[in-house]
């Protein structure tokens, strides 16, 4: 029989294409996507036709106990994914971002316990670190809450250890470092860079460019979501996903401008700067857990990820999508 799988927040970035590798490796796919007026599936929709017929939609607000628990009927595996996770925003409604971030998860959690779900898989992010107190970043470095989003998600990471510890949960929590790739939200660094430069831009507009991030291509991520979910020594565990690399803000933009539009000048606009005790100076993760319980390593080079990327982006129809003159928070 096939797995049958949940995946929350399937309409957006990495949760879009997590849905779009899991049905591809044959799973029975059921994709829990934010209810809107507009019969909107988010990302889904710009799958194929024919890969699209194939997912079962659910729609809802993972603030819900009830639809979230309706959502979970008959599931083997949760990728809960829903959140919200632009860090600016959070600055200025933190209230949703525990209403969501918290509660939310406390929802899949609750719902898992009562349905006996087999395995329940839980994002977190390398934003739950904090600025690098030593690198390569592993998985027993201090938390530190830097923006009310990282702090809403070392709630929700703690909320799941405690229902691991407390009721034997199979729960798992996956640290994705800084996933970048086609879809990726206009508020992300690499959008940001990208579609500046092919509406033509000669000034691209970004904040601080000294932090550096460990970026990783979004098709190696959600592979290591499968590899977590498939191995029974990764329960009760937190585990990084990460390419054990560093890069500064400021090289990553040089390195793309070169790419699409090397006269392009980069200047800095206030409003794109974090406060300074909130700027997370470095993310550089270590993937020495992973590769030691699940035998995952990525796949992808930054060259190359990024080469694909911006070919995606390239496409029109796609491009016309993101609105670059706006800073979007």
């Amino acid at each position: 029989m096939e797995k049958k799988v949940l995946v929350t927040g399937a309409d957006g970035f990495i949760g879009s294409h997590l849905v779009e590798h899991l049905l591809q490796k044959g799973y029975a796919v059921r994709a829990f996507v934010l209810y809107n007026s507009f019969n909107s599936n988010g990302w889904l929709d710009s799958l194929p036709k024919g890969l699209l017929a194939k997912i079962e939609l659910f729609a809802g607000d993972i603030r819900d106990p009830n639809g979230v628990r309706l959502a979970m009927q008959d599931i083997d595996t949760v990728y809960h994914l829903a959140a919200l996770i632009a860090i600016p925003y959070s600055y200025h409604s933190p209230d949703s971002y525990v209403d969501v971030n918290i509660k939310g998860t406390l929802n899949v959690l609750q719902a898992a316990r009562l349905l006996n779900t087999k395995r329940v898989i839980i994002t977190s992010t390398s934003e739950v670190y904090g600025t690098a107190q030593y690198v390569p970043i592993d998985e027993k470095h201090p938390y530190q809450g830097q923006s009310p989003y990282s702090a809403t998600k070392i709630g929700a990471d703690r909320l799941a250890e405690s229902f691991y510890r407390s009721f034997e949960m199979p729960v798992t929590i996956v640290r994705p470092f800084n996933t970048y790739g086609p879809r990726q939200s206009a508020r992300a660094i690499i959008p940001t860079i990208i579609t500046q430069l092919l509406n033509g831009c000669r000034e691209i507009k970004l904040g601080d460019l000294s932090p550096t991030r460990d970026l990783l291509f979004v098709k190696d991520t959600v592979r290591g979501f499968e590899m977590i979910a498939n191995s029974d020594k990764t329960i009760g565990e937190e585990i990084n996903i990460a390419s054990q690399s560093e890069i500064s803000i400021g090289d990553l933009a040089k390195n793309i401008i070169a790419k699409i539009q090397p006269d392009a000048k980069i200047i800095t606009e206030e409003i794109r700067l974090r406060p300074d005790k909130s700027e997370v100076k470095r993310l550089f993760g270590s993937n020495e857990k992973i590769k030691a319980l699940t035998g995952w390593t990525p796949e992808v080079d930054l060259e190359n990820g990024i080469k694909e990327t911006i070919s995606w982006f390239s496409e029109k129809e796609n491009l016309k999508l993101y609105k670059h003159s706006e800073y979007t928070i």
